[in-house]
């Protein structure tokens, strides 16, 4: 029997770190070996600017590239977002639950409780932060590589800090509001906002120290794998988590903690309206959730309005403008890119509007916003409802399961409909108020495979949820496979011997005919569909012949 709070916490979360930072130094071990093969030229010619974008010193070797390429961006990015989801969970996750009057019916206060979660996120991102640590130094000897000059400790530590720091701020928001939603697509706006603005505002003249104001700047900008450890930046990052953990424990100490969420959804909220009531209670069902659909729809409704937010203003309508003030400077990388560099960040062509969207939205922040959605919905489908011990209620109506899995999906699908129509709306006015001049047909026509890929994710999650019952799972397992498929997408076309492989990754189905450029791809369309529909078929089959659990 699990005796403290820590070793519980501990237990629930360890797999997840284990399976994320083993997929990284995969991952590391398969972009140093595609390094060793090509001209190293393709990169160090580059503009100076681009360079010190992505991390890359000008006198770059096999082992500089692969560190700068690999481990500050996917390695930092996956490092943070495992510390966040722990953060996120530590109060609030209790709280819905159902848990935390279980821990504190025991001789623990909260201060106590908030303290064992905080050490928890602290343990485990240490420990994560070590495998990386030796997955650094094991690679370069088992692929002969020298990595003579490298500070691949420093490096570490940097990304330790990183994500110490946004798990920490998902734990203020845990602590404070008792949302675990709200804290994890809040903190993940702010980490996604910072990556972009440290890359981007050095391009922009007059705000060159802008990146200052944000946190990922004190962790790449110093490039700590060509220059050691910056103890300047890093005290300020120690300085935001000290504040993170006092406003933390103020929030959990201030506020009235709930036994179990049971907050008004959206459904319910638009019931109580008079204008709205009619329509939705046809559009309900009765009380017999004869809609679940419209139920798995309303738990997520905060997660949806945050994406949903961020794709259109800030991913969408905001780059249009933003090109017009710096489309000389990119104009000026553009040229200076090989064939084939940009499959690393999404493909395009950095001299028209259409490269541009293309590697600052549709390359990696639209897949993950879409993922983001259908990966929440699909994790917690069935997995979500055993673990809330719900799923009894639901089975014992007059329904079978298969219309569960369905019923699910379709609000996975609606969901994902809707993050894509408000990154449709954000980009086609974002070159309407750049006067950039792009198709809106070919802009749907991105969004429209974008959405399909993200359902194809979203869908092996509800596989995986189907058939282990535990959300835990069918999250970190998804994104350790996506994160594979997109690093192989991005480098096997590198390699004349491999390029061949990137057609057996789904990724290479959404961007792979340059749908900007080019338009729809009904081809690329159908397989990612077939592919969705054919995991959906093994979600309700698993889900048909596997006995029900109803505790977590």
């Amino acid at each position: 029997m699990l005796t403290t709070v820590m070793t519980k916490t501990f237990r629930d979360r360890w797999k997840g770190e284990a399976i994320g930072v083993l997929t990284l130094v995969l991952l590391f071990l398969m972009g140093m070996s595609v390094y060793r093969d090509i001209d190293l030229a393709v990169y160090t010619d580059l503009p100076e600017v681009f360079r010190s974008l992505v991390n890359i010193p000008a006198d770059a070797d096999v082992g500089a590239l692969a560190y700068g390429a690999i481990y500050t961006s996917y390695g930092a990015l996956t490092l943070a977002s495992l510390a966040l989801s722990m953060g996120s969970a530590s109060i609030a996750g209790e709280e819905r639950d159902g848990t935390m009057g279980l821990l504190l019916g025991n001789p623990k206060s909260r201060t106590h409780i908030l303290v064992s979660k905080a050490v928890n996120v602290v343990l485990l991102t240490g420990l994560g932060t070590l495998v990386l640590w030796a997955g650094g130094i094991l690679v370069p000897q088992i692929l002969n590589v020298d990595i003579t000059g490298i500070f691949v400790g420093a490096l570490v530590l940097h990304m330790f800090f990183i994500a110490v720091f946004h798990g920490f701020l998902a734990l203020a928001i845990s602590a404070w509001t008792g949302k675990a939603r709200l804290a994890t697509g809040a903190t993940v706006a702010v980490m996604v906002l910072s990556f972009f603005a440290v890359g981007w505002l050095p391009l922009i003249e007059g705000l060159e120290n802008g990146v200052k104001a944000f946190p990922w700047y004190y962790f790449s900008g110093s490039q700590p794998h060509v220059n050691g450890v910056s103890w300047g930046h890093l005290g300020v990052l120690l300085g935001g988590i000290v504040v993170f953990a006092v406003v933390a424990l103020a929030g959990v100490n201030r506020r009235d903690l709930r036994d179990r969420t049971t907050g008004t959804g959206l459904v319910d909220r638009l019931r109580t309206h008079p204008l709205t009531k009619k329509a939705i209670d046809r559009l309900a069902g009765s009380a017999r959730v004869s809609r679940i659909w419209t139920k798995t729809a309303s738990e997520h409704q905060g997660l949806l309005i945050i994406v949903s937010y961020v794709m259109f203003l800030i991913m969408g309508v905001l780059l249009g403008p933003m090109y017009t003030f710096i489309d000389d400077t990119i104009a000026s990388i553009g040229d200076a890119f090989p064939e084939g560099m940009m499959e690393l960040f999404g493909g395009g062509d950095l001299t028209t509007p259409e490269g541009w969207y293309q590697i600052e939205t549709f390359g990696l922040m639209a897949p993950i916003a879409f993922m983001l959605v259908t990966v929440t919905i699909g994790s917690r489908a069935m997995a979500g409802e055993e673990a809330n011990r719900t799923m009894g209620l639901l089975l014992a109506n007059p329904i079978k399961r298969s219309t569960v899995v369905l019923e699910k999906t379709f609000a996975m699908v609606i969901y994902a409909l809707i993050v894509g129509f408000a990154l449709f709306a954000g980009v086609a006015l974002g070159s309407i108020l750049g006067g950039l001049g792009m198709s809106p047909g070919r802009i749907a026509a991105a969004t429209t495979l974008g959405m399909l890929l993200g359902l194809v994710f979203g869908a092996l999650s509800l596989a995986i949820s189907a058939a282990t019952g535990r959300s835990r799972i069918a999250i970190f397992g998804t994104i350790g496979v996506a994160l594979v498929f997109f690093v192989a997408d991005g480098f096997l076309p590198l390699s004349d011997s491999l390029a061949g492989l990137a057609k057996w990754t789904p990724v290479y189905y959404y961007l792979g005919s340059d749908p900007l450029n080019n338009g729809m791809d009904w081809g690329h369309g159908a397989v990612l569909l077939g592919l969705f529909a054919i995991l959906v078929a093994a979600a309700t089959w698993l889900f048909d012949h596997r006995d029900l659990r109803q505790s977590a």
